[in-house]
């Protein structure tokens, strides 16, 4: 159906007068009528019975007025809410970021962003593929490189690096290696080189195990290596971020790391002016600000314990 027609339809219907709609709609009645005769003759029937009174409307009319009148509501409804996200958040965001920083680092903290806007339904992708952000397969992106598409807005949140830890238990019980050499009799827990990740990371633990290391725990993804960092398995390969959430972790072999890893988030340009992105952007650089200072806090406890 055509939709001006059936606007001009529903103001005939409601106002019960050719000549009142037409000024309601800025219209000649004859504009009013012509259009009225093209609905009807679209649609096979007669909406309106026509007497000196003025018009009344047949049961089909009738079906029809239900059904603009709907439309109506839902449309001056989804106008007041548009009006009204201008202070309020609202709706689905898609968000992907990879498993490791989704998991460790963002899921934590969500429950601060739901309070502050709880109408917000955020569809996290935890996933190392990089997701086309232009074909709108998510609405922000954070990843541990710059994004290479032209169209999109990028803010770089943090650099990070993947560093060696283990708990102070395990390293009372199985000795501090002083060199990367001295790793051999411990057990080494990373991710396979092989496996999807951020590449410094992939590089890092591909050296440590040419050191002849003679027991591995191999996982694919960052949060099962700090489970079994933490559960005292071995010196694991792990994100520097966890150090201001996990201020327990001690740091092994502070000479070794992996070389810089820029993370941005990012999203495409047509969503600049979406409430739901600029909410979910201010939220993160919040929390970023917030994590800086925990991890130099964490560290200068670090340095006085050490």
């Amino acid at each position: 159906m055509d939709w001006d027609k059936l606007r001009i339809f529903h103001a005939v219907a409601d106002a019960g007068s050719l000549t009142h709609a037409g000024d309601v709609l800025h219209l000649s009645q004859s504009a009013v009528s012509r259009q009225i005769r093209a609905l009807e003759e679209s649609l096979g029937t007669t909406l309106f019975h026509r007497h000196a009174r003025g018009l009344i409307l047949t049961e089909q009319g009738e079906l029809l007025f239900d059904a603009t009148s709907s439309m109506a509501r839902k449309l001056e409804t989804t106008s007041a809410r548009i009006r009204d996200s201008e202070e309020h958040v609202f709706g689905e965001l898609k968000v992907t970021t990879t498993v490791g920083f989704g998991t460790l680092w963002l899921v934590p903290r969500l429950s601060k962003l739901y309070s502050r806007y709880p109408d917000l339904k955020i569809d996290l992708l935890l996933e190392e593929r990089v997701l086309d952000l232009p074909m709108r397969e998510a609405d922000v992106a954070i990843r541990m490189k710059e994004p290479q598409q032209s169209d999109l807005v990028r803010r770089r949140l943090l650099n990070i690096r993947m560093q060696l830890f283990a708990t102070r238990a395990y390293l009372d019980a199985a000795g501090v290696p002083d060199r990367v050499e001295d790793l051999s009799p411990h057990r080494l827990i990373c991710q396979q080189p092989s496996t999807p990740q951020v590449s410094a990371g992939a590089v890092l633990s591909h050296m440590l195990l040419s050191h002849n290391v003679s027991s591995t725990l191999m996982v694919n993804n960052y949060f099962g290596v700090l489970q079994a960092v933490l559960a005292g398995v071995g010196i694991g390969v792990l994100p520097d971020y966890l150090t201001a959430d996990f201020p327990d972790l001690i740091r092994v072999l502070p000479d070794i790391e992996s070389v810089e890893v820029p993370v941005f988030l990012a999203f495409p340009e047509e969503l600049r002016q979406s409430r739901r992105v600029t909410a979910f952007r201010d939220f993160v650089l919040e929390e970023i600000q917030t994590y800086r200072r925990k991890q130099v806090e964490s560290d200068a406890i670090r340095e006085t314990v050490d």
